[in-house]
């Protein structure tokens, strides 16, 4: 009969050694999944640098049912908010170039010149020699 208790409370120290890492496992996945929801969520807000997502406090993180970061959005609506260098602006740097000129710019004859300009482009010209 020893033998058998001892058997059985082997199994249950093993059940237990089991369960906690079974939850150990499930809190990093949680966690896992909930930074990948904030990363993606900061990349549709605008986030720069997605380091930002360190100051987050993990614990007022709370996961729905689905397993999706709940007010996620508004969290971040709160970071931007409150740390606005962490995010870009809305206006792309490629929208506020302008265009080229259809045709390339025309040099002015000497003839168009004023006295005063023609002086100052010989002048140049003598300088660069």
């Amino acid at each position: 009969m020893t033998d058998e208790n001892e058997n059985t409370e082997d199994w249950r120290v093993r059940a237990e050694s089991a369960e906690a890492a079974l939850s150990q496992m499930q809190a990093q996945m949680a966690a896992r999944v909930a930074q990948a929801e904030l990363k993606a969520e900061a990349v549709r807000a605008g986030m720069i640098d997605l380091d930002g997502l360190k100051l987050i406090d993990v614990a007022s993180i709370r996961l729905n049912q689905n397993g999706e970061v709940e007010d996620a959005a508004s969290l971040l609506v709160r970071m931007k908010r409150e740390k606005p260098w962490l995010f870009g602006t809305a206006v792309s740097s490629s929208a506020a170039a302008t265009p080229p000129r259809p045709e390339p710019p025309r040099s002015r004859h000497a003839n168009e010149l004023s006295h005063e300009e023609w002086l100052n482009a010989r002048a140049a010209l003598i300088r660069r020699r």
